[in-house]
């Protein structure tokens, strides 16, 4: 019988990004302590740009496009925001999306895997993602139970499982 095997990755659905923003960017119209201060919050290239005339009110901002991401399941380890920046008479935050595992961080994971998951497990980096193959289904079903209860500081997700 072949290996079972899973792949652990780090991607994020640009779609839900997209959502997400634009729900924040409602939001923001139309809440009463957003008027008059300059908020808004968009796409700038490949981060997302927030604008507001105090650190406060973009912080604020922030807050909102943060609560959208989690309600639409995106993981806030994706998230990379900046700090407010002042530029002119407006309070600035560029954020980006975080996609991949980085290699240092896949041999990470892969050490755990080796350390503290089932014997015959093995683990292999694959350019930005990690290929995870076992005789036994059951030992995979083990290291994905191993890995949702270690604490990473960017987000994971299990595909491909065959």
């Amino acid at each position: 019988m072949a290996d079972s095997s899973f792949d652990i990755v780090s991607k994020v659905e640009r779609q839900e990004v997209d959502n997400a923003l634009n729900q924040a960017g409602k939001e923001i119209s139309q809440r009463y302590d957003f008027k008059n201060v300059g908020a808004s919050i968009s796409w700038s290239g490949e981060k997302i740009l927030m604008e507001a005339n105090s650190e406060e009110r973009v912080k604020a901002i922030l807050d909102v496009f943060q609560s959208k991401l989690v309600k639409r399941g995106i993981s806030l380890k994706a998230l990379d925001a900046g700090e407010p920046q002042l530029s002119g008479k407006e309070y600035k935050i560029f954020a980006s999306i975080e996609e991949g595992i980085s290699q240092e961080n896949a041999k990470k994971v892969a050490k755990i895997i080796r350390d503290e998951g089932p014997k015959g497990v093995k683990a292999q980096v694959q350019g930005d993602e990690l290929r995870v193959s076992s005789k036994s289904r059951d030992d995979l079903q083990a290291v994905q139970a191993l890995l949702k209860g270690q604490d990473f500081d960017f987000a994971l997700q299990f595909v491909n499982y065959r």
